[in-house]
Formats: C-alpha cells, structure tokens, sequence
C-alpha cells in the first residue's frame, strides 16, 4: 500500500471543519481543475478525471469530529481509499488528508506524482472555502 499524505493547520473549531467535510456536496469545492462532471450527495461522489476516467467515492465511515473515510462506489482501477483526519489544537484544527492506494510499480511510477498533488490542492483549498 502507498500512501500520500498532506496536513494543515486551520484557526477554525474543529466542529466547523467536520461540518463542512463531512458531506460529498461541499467537496467539489475541492477540486482541481481536472475534475469536471461532478455530481454528488451527501455520502457519496460521482465525477470524471480528464484523460482518466470516471470515478466514484462513496463514505464508509464517520467518527464526527474525528475523521471521514471514503472508498470507491463502483470499481476503480485500484484499491484506494481517501481519509479526512481532523484534530484539535490551539486554537484551531490539525487537518491531514491520507489517500492509500494499492499501487503496482508501473502505477506507483505514473500515479504517485498526480496522487500527491490532488491531496495537496485539496487540503490547500480547504482554507479558501471555509
């Protein structure tokens, strides 16, 4: 299993930041660029990546205030599963992104940068929208 992970420190309750997270809707808020026909729920997300494919990521687990864990909703072309990690600290919360993926060599050589940089732009983005 490779895993990608991005953190954050925003001057915001904790309880906020879980609010928001907690519900695919606010997520397309999130993307780059290279995410286009989004269309979601409140547990679950339906999108394409340009020149990749269409993907779907549904909630699996909610421990409020706590995390938010996403897996595929319909088959992907590898195991991967996307966590929200929240945790309070002075005056704020510690946000980490930790995507996992099961990756072979080939992948790991193509995906690795691309996978590293859609956590980074989320978490980045996250203080822009809250």
């Amino acid at each position: 299993m490779t895993t990608f992970i991005s953190t954050i420190h925003l001057p915001l309750p904790v309880e906020r930041v879980y609010k928001f997270l907690e519900d695919c809707n606010n997520h397309e808020q999130l993307q780059p660029e290279n995410i286009y026909n989004w269309s979601s729920t409140r547990n679950e997300a339906h999108f394409t990546i340009k020149n990749m494919a269409k993907l779907s990521l549904k909630v699996v687990e909610r421990v409020e205030n706590v995390s938010i864990r996403f897996e595929p909703g319909t088959e992907a072309p590898f195991e991967v599963s996307l966590t929200w990690l929240l945790e309070p600290v002075d005056a704020g919360t510690k946000v980490t992104l930790q995507l996992d993926a099961e990756l072979n060599m080939m992948m790991k050589m193509m995906a690795s940068g691309p996978l590293q940089k859609l956590i980074d732009h989320q978490i980045n983005k996250l203080p822009e929208v809250l």
